[in-house]
């Protein structure tokens, strides 16, 4: 199986992408506020990519539950300059996490290589469009509702059944606006638009979702149903947690793990990995 995304290429199975987050916002969850300045901001991209960093997700406008929006303007202001400087200085792939087309194609401009679309429950191309111009890779996530109100009362028949439908639906979208599967990779949208049992039933069902023949990405990372499970309520104290989801999910095929504490996260897929073999 091969992921093209710009001038990378990935072929699956192979070890698994480690996807470094970085949030250069005010409000973000977890780390709102921290990488803000540009400078800080490759300081830390530069340390994940030192820690085994395979990938960098660059966000510019917060997807926490009930966050508010930002302009196109303002969120292109807080990520090219950033995007720009880490092309020229980071040798593995960038992405960019937003739902705006025109900041999508700013950001592949200024040397982005993947789209990480929260909105691929979208109904109009134009995102598309821009993936496909740029032969760019595309991250294509489950999300029910929008992050203003995914998290009022989030309701499934069946929620595994209903994302795994939203996948088929999706590849064959994404097929008719021009983008190659091979372009394409499927994340299930763990927190965004689920309650915990959704969260756990996704978590528990992540093999089916390899039936498609894309890469699976999860982010987990961090997340509040990890502190609801524990008991433990600061974000930055949910790393066990979330490790605990990334072993599991390296041996049910998942292809790549976005997260915020890069280091610990490569060594639990690397053991996982050995173990699975």
């Amino acid at each position: 199986m091969r992921w093209r995304a710009g001038r990378f290429e990935f072929h699956f199975p192979r070890p698994t992408l480690v996807m470094g987050v970085l949030n250069v916002t005010p409000d973000s969850f977890s780390d709102g506020g921290q990488h803000i300045s540009p400078s800080v901001a490759l300081a830390h991209a530069e340390v994940m990519v030192a820690a085994g960093a395979d990938l960098i997700d660059v966000g510019g406008e917060s997807t926490r539950p009930g966050a508010a929006t930002v302009s196109v303007e303002e969120e292109i202001r807080r990520v090219v300059p950033v995007i720009a400087a880490l092309a020229q200085r980071c040798p593995v792939p960038l992405s960019i996490d937003t739902q705006k087309p025109e900041v999508a194609r700013a950001a592949l401009l200024a040397g982005a290589s993947i789209v990480n679309d929260i909105a691929a429950n979208r109904t109009d191309a134009a995102m598309w469009e821009c993936v496909r111009e740029f032969r760019a890779g595309y991250v294509a996530m489950h999300m029910q509702g929008t992050p203003q109100t995914m998290q009022a009362q989030p309701t499934y028949t069946d929620v595994v059944g209903e994302v795994d439908g939203f996948f088929t639906d999706r590849l064959a979208r994404l097929r008719a606006a021009g983008v190659a599967p091979e372009q394409v990779v499927l994340d299930p949208g763990i927190g965004f638009g689920k309650t915990v049992a959704h969260n756990v039933r996704l978590l528990a069902a992540l093999r089916q979702f390899c039936r498609h023949g894309r890469p699976l990405l999860l982010g987990v990372s961090r997340k509040s149903f990890l502190g609801v499970l524990t008991g433990v309520g600061r974000p930055e104290e949910r790393l066990p947690g979330a490790l605990a989801c990334a072993a599991l999910a390296v041996r049910d095929g998942v292809g790549i793990l976005r997260v915020h504490d890069v280091r610990e996260t490569v060594q639990a897929a690397r053991v996982a990995e050995a173990i699975s073999a």
